[in-house]
């Protein structure tokens, strides 16, 4: 078994810089992609730490940003709307790179953001904004809750519907090579800011 073949990112900081934002970029486009579901990590309201998996609906390059959807009703939301510094970290295992992001969180619910990431959700997606009762409600049974099956009922799920815009801080890498691995830390907009760490 011999190994693969050295990339071109793994000594250019400029192309690794391209690499992680092509991964993230293709991981809003293919569902299949280990970037498509991320894990978002915020700060409960009692301080502790709190992750679970979103899904990548946007990236944009230039602006150094992403963007997941999320019910208003959540305790996500909550915790974002207390606090909106997060991190997020997704891991391609065939790749074996690691890309970690810490950045803010931007809440748009009655906006252009919103309506135009509400017009572009696909409308399974869209009955889960209707759920009842709301997400994280306890229940007396597994299944003791509904969702919307109408046009009108799932169209009203818009009010409970939110777009956040991550705008992205500084990002990790890392990718593990029989060669030996590299890790490097991006701070802001572009891969100027870029240096190598140890891994």
């Amino acid at each position: 078994m011999t190994d693969m073949p050295i990339p071109s990112f793994y000594n250019d900081l400029a192309e690794t810089w391209a690499q992680a934002w092509a991964l993230l970029a293709r991981g809003v486009a293919d569902r299949r992609s280990p970037f498509h579901s991320p894990t978002l990590a915020t700060v409960g309201l009692d301080g502790r730490p709190r992750a679970r998996v979103v899904i990548l609906r946007a990236c944009d390059v230039a602006r150094a940003t992403l963007r997941f959807n999320t019910d208003r009703r959540t305790a996500k939301f909550a915790e974002l709307a207390a606090n909106p510094l997060v991190a997020l970290t997704g891991y391609d295992a065939g790749a074996k790179i690691q890309i970690r992001i810490e950045g803010r969180a931007s809440l748009h619910v009655d906006d252009a953001v919103a309506d135009a990431a509400w017009s572009a959700a696909r409308p399974f997606s869209r009955i889960c904004y209707g759920t009842a009762p709301a997400p994280g409600t306890m229940l007396e049974a597994a299944g003791d809750f509904s969702l919307p099956s109408e046009d009108d009922e799932i169209a009203a799920g818009r009010e409970n519907f939110s777009a956040v815009v991550i705008a992205v801080e500084a990002m990790e890498w890392l990718f593990l090579a029989h060669a030996g691995h590299r890790r490097a830390r991006f701070e802001g907009m572009s891969a100027g800011g870029g240096v190598w760490l140890t891994p």
